[in-house]
């Protein structure tokens, strides 16, 4: 199933009023320069296999994969405070301030030409192998959803991957997630209906990285 997964309530996404960043601030939070990247335990160590109580997340073979996809440890000069969740679309990343001047790194897929959202937001809420309900939308788009029109239970197959990190703004829920993926080939495109996913060992790593009220910018283009 290619259809993503970015919305539990079956509600359109809203629409970006009051979400898009300023031209001030993208200019402002001009591209990172990025040097020396090194791998943050590369390998099985950091795509092994995972169990959490009925789910068992197999080991991901990385030999196939661009390494530019996988999680990394790098220099980060975008200025950003320690804890901020960044996501750069352009590029296909999304970065874990960890420091003054360091990131982990991590290769993502984006939303597709017209799906793209940007704006700045908070972790509203955090969800271990969440369930999924496409929504009106996402129905629309690839009728082949309406067959989980009540809800998907969580679970490898689950377009949420094993977790997702709802985006908040105002105290009210976006409809935009970060989140994991059952089509791992998707990383590194633009395929989505406007979400954020990535591996799912990547987004478990996040999500035991961040807290309820982490900042997230997601920049345009």
């Amino acid at each position: 199933m290619q259809s993503d997964s970015e919305n539990m309530s079956g509600s359109t996404a809203p629409a970006a009023d009051g979400l898009k960043l300023s031209r001030r601030f993208f200019v402002l939070a001009a591209p990172a320069v990025l040097t020396a990247c090194t791998t943050a335990g590369g390998g099985m160590g950091s795509y092994g296999t995972v169990s959490e109580g009925r789910v068992t997340l197999p080991a991901m073979d990385t030999s196939g994969v661009n390494p530019r996809w996988l999680r990394q440890t790098v220099a980060y000069s975008g200025g950003e405070a320690p804890g901020t969740v960044v996501v750069r679309p352009s590029e296909r990343h999304l970065y874990f301030v960890t420091g003054r001047g360091t990131a982990v790194r991590y290769g993502v897929g984006v939303g597709r030409q017209g799906a793209l959202w940007h704006g700045r937001a908070v972790i509203g809420r955090k969800g271990s192998w969440p369930n999924w309900t496409p929504t009106a939308n996402m129905i629309r788009y690839d009728p082949r959803n309406a067959r989980y029109a009540g809800g998907m239970p969580g679970g490898i197959n689950n377009p949420l991957g094993a977790r997702a990190l709802y985006l908040h703004r105002g105290g009210r829920d976006t409809m935009y997630r970060l989140h994991g993926t059952n089509v791992p080939s998707s990383i590194g495109t633009a395929v989505s209906s406007g979400c954020i996913r990535l591996f799912n060992h990547d987004i478990i790593d996040l999500h035991d990285r961040v807290r309820i009220g982490t900042p997230v910018v997601v920049l345009a283009g």
